[in-house]
């Protein structure tokens, strides 16, 4: 069950109490300690991160600029492929000769990874040198969890305690001081059968909308460019309010907050998108004209088997929506190739739909087990080296497309935000509304978090590169 208002307050007012004690035990030490937090996997798991990085500082360490100068160290894991966990554990072995050097240093194992059992236990016999292990929901009770970790010189397993309440007042320490991250929910319903985050990241539930206004206001007025909305399905966002709000209205309503600014979100369930959605969007130049839409398959039967919910029809009548209302929307996708029962014929559906469809950008993943979902029990009769010339396959057709794509916007004047100031090579970076990568020269150098027109002159498959006009 859910929390109250008040136990979330007191929740918050508990962690103050480990606060100020972490601060004397760090203080005690006569040296200003640093953390050092690495991120694994997708961008809530950054927004994350950054508030692990704002309750560090707030607890006294300063960053530091590599593990070998850290006091705490933190890794961020993710769970949604077995190449992430497996890259994460790889570089969890390589902080035994850390800890070896400076055994006052604390290692921590944080997020969507060490949230399955099997992990944990991983961790416990083989990495004996990590000193805390936290779930996706621990976020607020990093103070509570070094505090005990310090005090009791033992390790700890915040794994198991199934609160998945919503916490606000968490510090943040921003990443970027241009674009930000707003996570607008938290979980997910809808278990597909291929996915792992349903089970580690809880049940889906949402932010109170005056919450994510104010937070959005207080960036806006900071400076902040891009705002990009967060959460594993934000076209559910809403359902667990009390006060009913859907995302199309919120999106809405943060349209109206003045400033400079300009508003993206990921990522969307193509079930969820709504026609008011796609209206608002039309209706509010805020809202970047660009949408990612997570197809998976182009298979109606692959898409049965995966428990999307959705037909290959369904899917490409929301795209001729979209596409009929916001004529210059850019749209991006993932696909996974080799589903446990993908047939050729399944696999022939998929590019056909790549080549309707033509997508500026295709996140596309052979197929990756999860144990505890589904999918992961499903009869699997397609080999390694077919799934591999699959992926091939679709890899080489999507580049005919963006290479057909880029190519139309040489000539053309595009908006930018300079994200990234002038290298060494005399050029800037930034990306369209449309999340096209920008490189570009201007001989204005005062740019750096600014809009500015660039007239493309050339492209490769992953970027565009013009000159600042």
């Amino acid at each position: 069950m859910a929390k109250t208002f008040d136990e979330n307050t007191a929740d918050i007012k508990n962690q103050e109490k480990y606060t100020l004690r972490v601060r004397e035990i760090l203080k005690s030490k006569g040296r200003t300690p640093k953390y050092y937090i690495t991120t694994f996997g997708c961008q809530q798991n950054e927004a994350d991160s950054e508030r692990l990085s704002g309750t560090a500082k707030n607890l006294g360490y300063q960053k530091a600029e590599s593990m070998e100068d850290a006091d705490l160290i933190i890794f961020n894991t993710c769970a949604v492929r077995e190449h992430a966990e497996l890259r994460a554990l790889s570089k969890t072995g390589q902080l035994k000769h850390l800890k070896d050097k400076n055994k006052n240093l604390l290692i921590g194992l944080w997020g969507c990874m060490v949230s399955q059992e099997k992990r944990v236990e991983d961790i416990k016999h083989k990495y004996p040198y990590v000193d805390f292990v936290a779930g996706t929901n621990m976020l607020h009770r990093l103070p509570e969890i070094l505090c005990d970790v310090m005090e009791n010189d033992r390790r700890r397993y915040y794994v198991d305690e199934l609160d998945y309440s919503i916490v606000e007042g968490v510090p943040v320490e921003r990443n970027n001081d241009v674009k930000a991250y707003v996570s607008i929910m938290y979980g997910c319903n809808n278990f597909c059968t291929y996915c792992i985050v349903p089970h580690v990241r809880g049940r889906e539930r949402s932010r109170k909308k005056e919450d994510i206004l104010a937070e959005v206001r207080e960036l806006v007025e900071n400076g902040y460019k891009e705002i990009t909305l967060l959460g594993q399905n934000v076209n559910s966002y809403g359902k667990t309010l009390e006060e009913k709000c859907d995302f199309a209205t919120l999106v809405e309503e943060i349209c109206k907050i003045e400033g400079d600014f300009t508003l993206r979100f990921m990522t969307s369930h193509p079930k969820d998108v709504s026609d008011r959605l796609i209206e608002v969007i039309k209706n509010n130049s805020k809202v970047e004209r660009h949408f990612h839409l997570p197809v998976q398959s182009g298979s109606t039967r692959i898409l049965s088997e995966m428990n999307r919910k959705y037909t290959r029809e369904g899917y490409l009548e929301t795209v001729r929506k979209l596409r009929e209302a916001v004529p210059d929307i850019v749209l991006t996708t993932d696909i996974i190739v080799g589903f446990p029962g993908e047939s050729a014929e399944d696999f022939e559906d998929t590019l056909s739909l790549i080549k309707e469809v033509k997508y500026d950008s295709v996140f596309s993943f052979i197929y990756s087990k999860r144990p505890g979902t589904p999918a992961s029990e499903m009869e699997d009769f397609t080999s390694d080296e077919e799934k591999t010339e699959r992926m091939s396959r679709l890899l080489a057709l999507h580049r005919e497309n963006i290479t057909a794509i880029n190519a139309s916007y040489v000539g053309k004047t595009v908006r930018v935000l300079c994200e990234q100031d002038e290298d060494e090579n005399g050029f800037f970076g930034g990306r369209t509304s449309g999340f096209k990568l920008v490189k570009f020269t201007s001989e204005n150098k005062d740019i750096y978090g600014k809009y500015v027109d660039v007239k493309i002159e050339s492209f490769g498959e992953s970027l565009l590169r013009g000159q600042n006009i």
